[in-house]
């Protein structure tokens, strides 16, 4: 079983950058894809970006592509979204997730995150 705890979201100006990160527990992480989704006000949860096991396959969806950049880090059981150029339209509460077979925007991840919030302001 794996526990995901994110963290470094917050309150920033459009153009800002920030990075989150997915801290997970248990010494298998480095066998799980990882994915980050988000949710915004009054909207459905969405997929930002995915990465394999090893990192060395990423995914983005297409509003985020240029902007964001994900990355994982096995030693320290660490994923992370790098998030540069800000807009308001991504204010949302970002989810880290987890699954050892799924992938992508419509994986069915088993393991989710409690969420951390960034909000862009204009």
């Amino acid at each position: 079983q794996v526990q995901l705890i994110e963290s470094g979201g917050g309150l920033v100006q459009a153009g800002d950058s920030l990075r989150l990160s997915c801290a997970a527990s248990g010494r298998t992480f480095r066998t799980y894809r990882t994915a980050w989704f988000r949710q915004g006000p009054g909207k459905e949860r969405e997929f930002v970006s995915a990465i394999t096991e090893s990192g060395g396959t990423t995914d983005y969806a297409d509003s985020v592509k240029g902007r964001f950049t994900i990355s994982r880090d096995n030693v320290k059981n660490t994923v992370y979204l790098q998030m540069n150029s800000l807009k308001p339209e991504d204010t949302a509460v970002y989810y880290c997730a987890a699954d050892r077979t799924t992938w992508g925007p419509r994986g069915n991840y088993d393991y989710w995150g409690q969420g951390t919030q960034v909000t862009v302001s204009s």
